[in-house]
Formats: C-alpha cells, structure tokens, sequence
C-alpha cells in the first residue's frame, strides 16, 4: 500500500468532504489595466499579467510581457499580488491557473486567491487541471466571480494535499527535465546545421580543392538546383490516401498528386519560415511552392536543411502577410558541395532531427509519453470517494 492510500484510509476513511471554493478562499482581489494612452503607466518595473502570462508561464508566474509603473498600478484597478497565491483565469481560458512566485499586478481578465491555512496551494492547482469549465459567453468565455466561488472542490487534510503534491511533482520534475534536454538538443541541432552548412565562396573547384577542403564550394542561384512549381486548387479530386499540403501543414487527403518525388515545400504566404519536406506523392494548395529538385546537382534534404538555415522569413516581400515570390527565392545563393559530402551532412542532421523533432522515436514522444502518464495519474488520485454528509 502506498503512502497516499494509508493517509486516505486513515484520514478520510468515510471519503472526502467537497466544498465550495468561495469557502476556503481568505482573500479574493481582482484586476484592472492602466490606461494604454497614458506612457507614464507602461513600461516601468512592475510585472503587469494578463491571460497569455498565465497561457505562457503554466505552474509558476516568473514572467510577465508587459510591465506597469507604480502610478499606473496607483491610477487602475489592478492590485499587486504576492507570492505564493493562485492567479486564475476568469475569461477567454477560464480555469486556467498559475502561481505567483514575487509580487505581479493582474489585469481584470484575472483573479488572485489567496487560501486559508488548511490549504495547499499547489493541490487547487493540480486539481483545477482536471476540470473543464466551459465558461458563458459568445465570443469570449468566461465564467463570474459568484460562479467561480460556488464550484465543488474536495479537499481531504492537509497531509493527503500535501503527499499528492509531492507525487505530481515528481511527475512535472521528470517533463521539465525532459523538456529542457530537448531545448538543449534543439540548440545544439541549431549549431551543428549552421557549423555544416557554412561554407567558403570559390567559383569553381580543382579536383584537389573538392578533396582538401570541403568547406570550400561553388555557390550558384536557387534556380539552377531546382524549379520552384505552384501549387492550386484540389476539390475536384475524391477523397484518397494523398496529402494535400497548404501552409499551415497536411489539410486533407485525395486521390491524385501533383508529384511524387522528393520535394521541399515553401510556404508562398502565412508562415513562411515553415518548410516542409515530403517524399511521397502529395498535393499542394496555391499557398506554399512545391519544389521539383535536380538531384544530379543536390541531394533533396540537403535542400530542406540549407534552406532552413537561410531564414527565408527575411526575403518576405509584403508589408502585410509575409509573402514569398519565385523570382525572389530564385536568386537566393546556394551552395554545391560534392554530392558525396551533401550525404554526410544530411546523414548528422538526420540524427539530430530524429532526436529533435521525431513524434514516435524521439524526445517529443518521450515528453508526449511522460505528459499522457502524468495525466492518467493526476486524474486517477485526485478523484476521490465522496464523503456523505
């Protein structure tokens, strides 16, 4: 038996009483924002949250966007909330819950809660976790503070709190780790590709330069590797087993293709800095080029890595949405190594991409993994038997 079931049998053997929220809640303050026409309220010393903080930050407040001056806070509705209470979110993602680690101002899409004594912070936070509240509201949901004071929360001793937040812990301590390895790993990647793909300019190469320094080679336009193609329109087709890719990745699937060897996707507008590399049949909207690559000259992934690394963002040519031209990516500078050393590199960044980014082998599966397990166990010890009154 575990420690958590003896605590339970011993403690809550009838079950666990549920109570209102609003019934252990010490002090409940809300928000305001400083007036944005106003540049003596911004951009001070103060951590100012709102609800994309909250979106960004999860279990613990470290960091705020924005930042407010003292006579902002003075001249608003906004208070200044200390460490330790819970931040939750009352509109446009209600429930959602984070904890103040130093004092941050809120705005009036939130709401600070400070418990009494006979409550551990961090167990209301796990718990709020594995409720969904739908919210009121057409266009922005949100959910009332009387509303928010009625729901029914369990709460078993402050033991049993406490030893279900030190499980879950352990669980979020296993993720963040993992987490943080993979941002490494992603860095690294980062460095090994533009460490690779850096090369010396030389018009032409003697057989003795190819072999003596490969980081020295011919340098050519776009074009001359490959022919930019556009894509259009796919709702003749009946549905079937072939991508149809847009900007925003896989849209659906028909039975045709526009071609069906290896190719590099450039997003035409939107995301522009998002390629994709396929190499099966598919389709493609007119929103993103397809690529129809000489492989005489490069060998195709070598193509989708350089061209990462390029930041094709900085050729956008639209003052609104970020577009891409063909006569623009056309003339982007290219370089030609042996197709032999191409290999090579792809071979190395292959193995990162795969530890990277690979949604069944590799570090975001383990993360996957590990998030559906904790979970299944959140959710498992914070249902409890309920107390009959």
């Amino acid at each position: 038996m575990s420690k958590l079931e003896e605590l339970i049998n011993a403690l809550c053997p009838a079950g666990v009483g549920y109570k209102t929220f609003g019934s252990f809640v010490h002090t409940n303050l809300g928000g305001g924002t400083p007036s944005k026409s106003n540049k003596d309220y911004w951009n001070g010393a103060i951590p100012w949250a709102s609800v994309k903080d909250v979106v960004r930050e999860g279990m613990y407040m470290r960091n705020t966007l924005d930042f407010i001056t003292p006579l902002g806070l003075q001249n608003s509705p906004s208070n200044l909330i200390p460490a330790g209470w819970l931040i939750i979110c009352t509109r446009i993602n209600p429930g959602l819950c984070s904890i103040t680690t130093s004092d941050v101002a809120i705005n009036q899409d939130l709401r600070a809660i400070r418990f009494i004594e006979n409550v551990d912070v961090k167990f209301i936070f796990y718990y709020f976790q594995t409720m969904t509240i739908i919210g009121n509201g057409t266009t922005v949901k949100g959910i009332s503070i009387d509303e928010l004071e009625k729901l029914l929360i369990p709460l078993p001793p402050l033991p049993v709190q406490r030893e279900i937040v030190r499980i879950l812990d352990n669980f979020t301590l296993l993720t963040a780790e993992l987490t943080a390895e993979l941002t490494a790993r992603k860095k690294q990647y980062e460095y090994y590709r533009d460490n690779l793909l850096t090369f010396k300019v030389c018009a032409a190469l003697s057989s003795t330069d190819r072999q003596t320094d490969r980081q020295t080679v011919r340098w050519v336009a776009l074009s001359e590797v490959l022919k930019i193609k556009n894509g259009r329109d796919y709702k003749e087709y009946a549905d079937g087993n072939v991508p149809v890719y847009g900007t925003g990745g896989v849209m659906t699937y028909i039975d045709a293709y526009a071609y069906d060897k290896p190719s590099v996707l450039i997003p035409r507008k939107g995301s522009i800095k998002k390629l994709y590399y396929v190499d099966i049949p598919f389709w493609t909207v007119d929103t993103i080029f397809y690529t129809e690559i000489h492989t005489d000259m490069v060998v195709p992934k070598f193509v989708y890595y350089y061209l990462q690394m390029v930041h094709l963002e900085d050729f956008n040519t639209a003052g609104g949405v970020p577009s891409l031209t063909q006569s623009v990516l056309n003339k982007v500078a290219f370089p030609v190594p042996t197709i032999e050393e191409q290999e090579r590199i792809v071979a190395i960044l292959d193995r990162f991409d795969t530890i990277c980014n690979d949604l069944t082998s590799g570090l975001p599966a383990e993360i996957e993994a590990r998030r559906k397990q904790y979970e299944y166990y959140r959710d498992r010890i914070l249902t409890f038997k309920e107390k009959v009154a």
